[in-house]
């Protein structure tokens, strides 16, 4: 038998180079597959988001420079007419100013679901029953709502029989829906009723989130209800609270369900989507309706951004 050669160190050298270099393409290899699964897990998600979210939006940019009817397979190029017609209209504009009760509604809205978070966050009786009631409403279709509200608020209807049972004259009752003078009270009421559920559970989970022991110790050293909100709670749900002020400015602007339903946006109800909606696809003027939307969106970005910079996101630490 032929004696194999002992390895050399030369050797012993080269083969723990090349082993090395496979250790280090095989770990390239992993760390590379690893980036790309969150990927492939991803790819759905956006490429429906894609299709649905930020293509609408650059043809609506498009649009608005068109005086597009909707129908034509032409698109004429108008450039900025359809904005000037805008802030030359009154008539056009002039329905933002029904945004500012449902912004008042929203602001009633958050104050009393801050109210109903705070207080059944600490040991109420039948706390659970209460939290379903109020955030029942969230869970109930537009549509019948709507439908709900309009036997609510019609003559000799369900207000009238409750204030009638308080000692008002139901003729002297006024035209809820009727009277253009009330009608967007009645409007935002309804809105108040449907929507605070959703600021409520908002509010109650970031309450909850707080320790315990913090309360405890709040209470020991004789901190009230009161005080216990506007050191403790406020401080500590700041966030929320900003984020919902945001969500009120925009939806106050973007309020289409309710009025539209139960009036069509009839006696001085029609809101600012209202109207676009019907110069889109009832005037047959998408271009000038594309322009209203991206108006629209400016403005709520920009309220966002000026919210943003007044109150600024910061970290609270109660410990």
């Amino acid at each position: 038998m032929t004696d194999v050669p002992a390895p050399t160190r030369e050797s012993q050298t080269v083969v723990a180079r090349f082993l090395d270099s496979l250790r280090a393409s095989a770990s390239g290899k992993k760390s590379f597959r690893q980036r790309l699964i969150p990927w492939l897990f991803l790819v759905v998600p956006l490429v429906l988001l894609i299709t649905f979210t930020y293509v609408p939006v650059a043809n609506m940019f498009w649009y608005s420079f068109t005086s597009w009817n909707g129908i034509s397979k032409t698109k004429k190029v108008v450039g900025l007419d359809n904005y000037t017609e805008f802030f030359t209209r009154p008539d056009l504009y002039r329905v933002f100013f029904v945004s500012l009760y449902y912004l008042a509604a929203s602001i009633l809205q958050i104050a009393l679901a801050l109210y109903f978070a705070t207080l059944l966050s600490f040991n109420t009786k039948f706390k659970n029953l209460f939290k379903g009631i109020i955030f029942f409403p969230y869970l109930i279709n537009g549509v019948a709502i709507s439908f709900v509200f309009l036997f609510f608020f019609q003559p000799g209807g369900t207000l009238d029989t409750v204030l009638g049972f308080l000692g008002m004259d139901k003729g002297s009752a006024p035209q809820w829906l009727g009277n253009p003078d009330i009608v967007n009270f009645s409007l935002a009421g309804t809105s108040v009723w449907r929507y605070m559920g959703l600021n409520f559970v908002l509010f109650l989970g970031a309450i909850q989130s707080i320790p315990g022991g913090i309360y405890e110790a709040a209470e020991l050293d004789g901190a009230s209800r009161w005080q216990q909100f506007r050191y403790l709670i406020a401080p500590s749900i700041k966030p929320i609270i900003s984020l919902s002020f945001i969500l009120a400015v925009s939806g106050s602007l973007a309020v289409f369900e309710i009025p539209f339903i139960m009036l069509d946006g009839a006696n001085g109800s029609t809101t600012f989507v209202i109207q676009t909606v019907k110069l889109a696809f009832e005037n047959n003027k998408v271009g000038l309706a594309s322009a209203m939307a991206v108006i629209l969106l400016l403005i709520v970005l920009l309220v966002t951004w000026i919210q943003r910079i007044l109150v600024p996101e910061e970290e609270v630490d109660l410990s």
